[in-house]
């Protein structure tokens, strides 16, 4: 990677930190900060990394970018560069075009203090952060780290970086898709802290320690460390995601407020304040105590029949007809004990003829009906049809009487 003048640029951006009379060590990575922990001069000095490829600020979401411009040839390949604390921009829908945008043959270099559960869900990883909870200036301070890079054709391969360092790295990765380019020294032991995952055409580069790409770093003769990083992407054009938009249909965008409307208007805005004027007085002057309206207590309603009918629809869903018939002829059987006061222990001849002399109904109706009930109760299973006409039968032996 050809870094000329890069080392000329520094000496010049350094003058610009010279007289500060507050400095701000707050984590912000800003491409417009010149804090120690803004981006400013990677931002500006990215191109001459790339061998002056031209530089895309995206103004816009990822995805929101990528539904108006594609990248899926060789002549018109990128890379994705995108480098904050957190990438709260990258959601679902995000992530899925820049997957689409690697495997089409482009590759993305992606460095955050905190990886969201979508990509390493999508990329099958796994991050450990043992330094997650630490945010105070002083204990980042006392951070301090050593980086290492697996390439031995670089120069410097081993890197000490002094302050807000945190122990961050790869607990897990798919290792046939994934390769380690770099580790981390964390309690005497090297973990991942920078890897590559091939994906399609493309791949995603991946880095822990997006402190390392600071104006503070940078200025601290620990330049080459970055240079070298960069050096495994190819020299295309570069898109620079800033994390400043949501997509345009995305769930949390900001709705315009309607009162900005009526506060550009005078005359719309007084009449807003006299409504809720003369509303706050309406709700003042009817606050007094006032006679509770008397409810109308309605008469119980019979749901005797609707339970009734619930019950037999479950029983006729579950399709167990011989249930059901049991349940009739038991229903019958009572209602002639306690009706016509008829012993129905057994359903012979002299039975039959007494039910036929007290209910009213011819012997051979009353025969049918009772030799009708005797077969189905011998029966293991039985048909919606013989339920039916079962109930049938019996409906009209009561109609007579």
């Amino acid at each position: 990677m050809n870094t000329k003048n890069y080392i000329l640029f520094l000496l010049f951006i350094s003058s610009i930190f010279t007289g500060c009379k507050k400095t701000n060590w707050k984590e912000n990575y800003r491409e417009r900060s010149k804090d120690p922990f803004g981006t400013f001069i990677l931002h500006n000095e990215i191109s001459n990394l790339f061998n002056g490829n031209e530089k895309i600020y995206l103004k816009k979401n990822i995805s929101d970018f990528f539904n108006d411009t594609y990248y899926g040839n060789d002549a018109n390949y990128a890379n994705y560069i995108c480098i904050k604390a957190s990438a709260n921009k990258l959601d679902k829908k995000s992530i899925r075009k820049l997957m689409e945008f690697v495997f089409a043959g482009n590759d993305a270099f992606i460095s955050l203090n905190n990886f969201s559960n979508n990509l390493k869900k999508i990329l099958n990883i796994s991050t450990e952060n043992l330094d997650k909870n630490t945010y105070n200036i002083q204990e980042l301070k006392d951070l301090k780290g050593t980086l290492y890079l697996k390439n031995s054709e670089f120069k410097d391969t081993l890197f000490n970086f002094d302050r807000n360092i945190k122990r961050h790295y790869f607990s897990k990765f798919d290792s046939l898709t994934t390769i380690v380019l770099g580790t981390q020294e964390i309690n005497h032991k090297k973990r991942p802290n920078f890897i590559k995952v091939y994906h399609g055409k493309g791949a995603i580069y991946l880095h822990t320690q997006p402190i390392v790409f600071t104006n503070y770093y940078l200025l601290s003769k620990k330049e080459n460390y970055a240079s070298n990083i960069f050096s495994y992407l190819p020299d295309r054009r570069i898109l620079w995601d800033p994390q400043v938009k949501s997509r345009k249909n995305s769930t949390k965008k900001n709705k315009k407020s309607v009162f900005k409307f009526f506060n550009k208007h005078t005359s719309l805005k007084w009449s807003l304040y006299i409504s809720f004027g003369g509303l706050l007085l309406f709700l003042l002057f009817n606050a007094r105590r006032k006679q509770r309206v008397i409810p109308t207590i309605e008469k119980l309603k019979n749901s005797t029949s609707d339970f009734t009918h619930t019950i037999a629809n479950l029983y006729l869903k579950e399709e167990n007809h011989k249930n059901l018939v049991t349940k009739k002829i038991t229903y019958f059987l009572e209602k002639i004990r306690t009706k016509y006061l008829i012993d129905t222990k057994n359903l012979n001849t002299d039975f039959i003829e007494k039910l036929a002399s007290k209910s009213a109904n011819k012997l051979s109706t009353t025969r049918y009906l009772i030799n009708t009930i005797i077969a189905l109760n011998k029966k293991s299973d039985c048909t919606q049809d013989e339920l039916m006409r079962l109930n049938t039968l019996i409906e009209n032996f009561f109609e007579n009487n």
